[in-house]
């Protein structure tokens, strides 16, 4: 098979799996339009299933739910839980509570950001890895941490950074 009948098939099979994506979403929203205040349970559920909300998706709620597109993306763009860019595969999340930024972690997000040449809040050009801050972890005695994806690191300083991205490329 040649490269151009490749990446045809490849382009093929990404919009036939955009298009399921579609679908399982409208048929969340079947099961939810007629309940009161189910407006946040669809855009969990479109969120997993899409794994972000863009602009097409939140579209395709609105209109199936019978809503304006500025209420549902006044809805996404309220709550930090919805993201409307695509996730990296390893989500970096850097805790900022009292503890960990007393112990350093100003330090260690300027640090990711020097390594990964990306500011919190954006994901990698190679969607490997995105930098988030959050509050409290609720391990503060083994402050300063952070989490890749589930894994908790305790005692983060600058210099364990590269050890700790190698084992998520």
């Amino acid at each position: 098979m040649d490269e151009n009948a490749v990446l045809a098939s490849a382009a093929l099979k990404e919009a036939q799996e955009e298009e399921q994506k579609l679908t399982d979403i409208r048929s969340v929203i079947q099961t939810y339009k007629d309940k009161p205040g189910c407006l946040i349970a669809v855009l969990h559920l479109a969120q997993e299933i899409y794994g972000f909300l863009p602009l097409e998706v939140q579209k395709v709620i609105a209109e199936g739910m019978g809503l304006s597109l500025s209420h549902v993306s006044g809805v996404v763009s309220f709550y930090s839980y919805f993201s409307t860019e695509p996730k990296a595969k390893n989500a970096i999340k850097i805790c900022m509570g009292t503890a960990c930024y007393v112990r350093g972690g100003k330090r260690i997000v300027e640090r990711l950001e020097e390594e990964l040449g990306i500011s919190v809040g954006e994901s990698t050009s190679d969607g490997l890895f995105s930098i988030s801050i959050t509050r409290c972890l609720g391990v503060c005695g083994l402050a300063p941490v952070l989490m890749v994806n589930e894994d908790v690191h305790q005692t983060v300083n600058p210099d364990k950074i590269d050890k700790i991205l190698a084992k998520y490329k």
